[in-house]
C-alpha cells in the first residue's frame, strides 16, 4: 500500500478510532462540500455548450465519470452524445466544449501549485516547493496560451494539433497528426467565441472547484480530531502535489501518502492516525460520493429519456 510503503507502519487502531469518533453530523457538511465541488466544475461547459445549463452539465459531467470508472472507452462518449441529443444540443458543439473543458482543467491542475507556494510564502517555502511551483506554473501558463492560440485562426490551430498529435505518435503509433490537425481546427471554428468568453469564469470556477476538494478535505480532518494543522497546513501541500490527481481515480494512494506524511510531520506522530482517517473519509466521499451522484445523475436522465438512450444490438 502507498501509505505504509512511504509513511511506515499504520497504527490501524488508531484510525478505527477516529472513525468511531466521527459525528453522524458531519456528513452534512461533507454533503454540501461535494455538491459545491461538482457544481463548480459544471459551471465551464455552460460556456462552451450554447443551450446547455448548470444542472444539465452537471447531469452529462456525473454521468460521464460514472460511465467512465466502470466501463471501457468510448462508452463515457456515447453517453454524453446521447444525452446532448435527448436535450437538443448539437453534440458535435457539445463534444467541441468538453474537449476545451478537459484542456482548462488539465491547466488547472498544473496551476495549484504556485497557488500553494503564494500561501507559503510568507512563512518559508523550501526550495524544492518553489521548483515545483515554478515548473507547474510553466505548464499551466503554456497550456492557456495553446487555448488562447487557438482564438488566432484555422493555420495555428492545425499547427496545434499537428504538434500535439506528433508528441503523442510517439507513444501511441496509430496517431495520425493530420487527424488531430483537422480536430483542432474543427474545435476552433465551433468554440473560439465561447472560449473568450468563457476563458476567465471557467478558470475562476475550476479554481473553485479544487478548492471546494481541498474543503471536503478540511471538513474531514477537524470531524475526524486532527488538531496543529492550520488552514495553510491543510491547503498548501493538497496544492502543491494536486497535479498528481492526473494518475488514475485522483492519485489514490500516491497522492494520500504524500499528504498524510506531510501533516504527520507538522501534527506530530500521535496525530497519524487520525489524518490516515481523515484521508479515507475525504477519498469516500470524492470518489464514491461522486460515483453516486453519477449514478443517480444516469438513471434519473434514463426514465426521462428513455428513447435516447444507446442499447447493443
Amino acid at each position: 500500500m502507498a501509505v505504509t510503503r512511504l509513511v511506515g507502519a499504520v497504527d490501524w487502531s488508531a484510525v478505527g478510532a477516529a472513525f468511531a469518533g466521527l459525528p453522524v453530523a458531519v456528513a452534512i457538511p461533507l454533503t454540501l462540500a461535494l455538491l459545491l465541488r461538482q457544481t463548480l466544475n459544471a459551471v465551464p461547459l455552460t460556456y462552451y455548450v450554447p443551450g446547455l445549463g448548470l444542472w444539465r452539465s452537471m447531469q452529462n459531467d456525473l454521468s460521464a465519470n460514472v460511465v467512465a470508472t466502470f466501463t471501457p472507452p468510448p462508452a463515457d462518449i456515447v453517453v454524453r452524445v446521447a444525452m446532448f441529443r435527448s436535450w437538443g444540443v448539437d453534440p458535435t458543439s457539445g463534444m467541441a466544449g468538453v474537449t476545451l473543458n478537459t484542456a482548462k482543467f488539465y491547466a488547472v491542475r498544473f496551476l495549484a501549485p504556485t497557488l500553494g507556494i503564494t500561501l507559503l510564502a510568507f512563512q518559508g517555502a523550501e526550495r524544492r516547493q518553489w521548483v515545483v511551483a515554478v515548473l507547474c506554473g510553466l505548464v499551466a501558463a503554456t497550456m492557456l496560451t495553446a487555448l488562447v492560440l487557438l482564438l488566432r485562426g484555422d493555420h495555428l490551430a492545425a499547427w496545434l494539433g499537428r504538434t500535439a498529435g506528433r508528441v503523442v505518435r510517439r507513444f501511441r503509433r496509430a496517431t495520425d497528426p493530420d487527424v488531430w490537425a483537422a480536430t483542432m481546427v474543427d474545435v476552433r471554428g465551433r468554440s473560439a467565441a465561447s472560449l473568450r468568453r468563457g476563458l476567465l469564469p471557467s478558470m475562476v470556477a475550476l479554481v473553485g472547484m479544487v478548492l471546494a476538494d481541498a474543503l471536503v478535505l478540511l471538513v474531514a480532518l477537524r470531524a475526524c480530531g486532527v488538531t496543529g494543522l492550520t488552514v495553510v497546513d491543510v491547503l498548501a501541500p493538497f496544492l502543491l502535489a494536486y497535479p498528481l490527481t492526473l494518475f488514475p481515480l485522483f492519485g489514490l494512494g500516491l497522492l494520500d501518502a504524500i499528504l498524510v506524511g506531510t501533516w504527520t510531520t507538522v501534527a506530530g506522530v500521535e496525530q497519524e492516525g487520525a489524518i490516515v482517517a481523515a484521508t479515507i473519509v475525504w477519498r469516500a466521499v470524492t470518489i464514491l460520493g461522486t460515483l453516486l451522484l453519477g449514478g443517480i445523475s444516469l438513471t434519473a436522465w434514463r426514465v426521462r429519456h428513455r428513447a435516447a438512450v444507446p442499447t447493443s444490438s
